[in-house]
């Protein structure tokens, strides 16, 4: 289970860590939110609406924008680096069953993330498309430097256990390919600014359970 704490809010720091401004103040979660420097836009989950999902804002607070209204959790969103998409992870129930869980863990402020599919489309919502279908974990998504590909870690080689690999795939959903295959958990992957380098955080060759390292590789794609 993941909580999604009412008390959570967004706030901007200065590179000293000093808050300069509370930027929501909505009773429930606010969280998640990353920022395209190009559109100077930010973009982030909120129970705002009565559910979990994606809103944009400029960095002091002001042009607040909601972007999905699917019934459902929508979170862990990004830009892409032309600002002109976007592309998050998303549980949608789609029986009363899990419709009805889903709302249960969410008066408890939690929800589940292990059946998480990636969702892409313009960065103002529109034109929303389901890129993985694999009733899988799918998610800490990141776009390739060229906006063309999306990378992202998946537990869909063995969908119900805890292993993570990454994987890469079109913004279409076609021509999904495979980049690691290390075993144990490898995700959040980001590119250099230059794109020529990946980073991402992995288990790889560790040596005790909760231990977690760094690693960048040259990008060749």
């Amino acid at each position: 289970m993941w909580g999604v704490f009412p008390g959570y809010e967004l706030f901007v720091a200065d590179l000293n860590g000093k808050i300069v401004k509370k930027l929501t103040s909505m009773p429930g979660y606010d969280a998640e939110a990353t920022v395209n420097y190009k559109t100077n836009r930010l973009i982030y989950t909120s129970m705002e609406s009565g559910d979990l999902d994606l809103w944009s804002m400029k960095p002091d607070g002001s042009g607040k924008k909601q972007l999905t209204t699917k019934r459902g959790y929508d979170g862990g969103a990004v830009f892409s680096r032309d600002g002109k998409k976007i592309v998050w992870r998303a549980n949608h129930p789609t029986t009363p069953e899990g419709m009805a869980r889903y709302d249960a863990l969410l008066k408890e402020n939690l929800t589940a993330p292990m059946k998480m599919e990636l969702w892409v489309s313009d960065a103002d919502g529109g034109n929303a498309k389901q890129i993985t279908k694999n009733n899988c974990a799918n998610f800490a998504p990141t776009f390739t430097p060229d906006g063309k590909k999306i990378v992202f870690s998946s537990n869909q080689h063995k969908c119900d256990g805890r292993d993570f690999e990454l994987y890469m795939v079109n913004l279409d959903g076609s021509g999904q390919e495979q980049i690691t295959n290390f075993g144990g958990f490898s995700s959040f992957p980001e590119f250099s600014p230059d794109g020529r380098k990946l980073v991402f955080s992995s288990s790889w060759k560790t040596t005790s359970r909760f231990e977690f390292n760094v690693f960048v590789g040259e990008w060749v794609d």
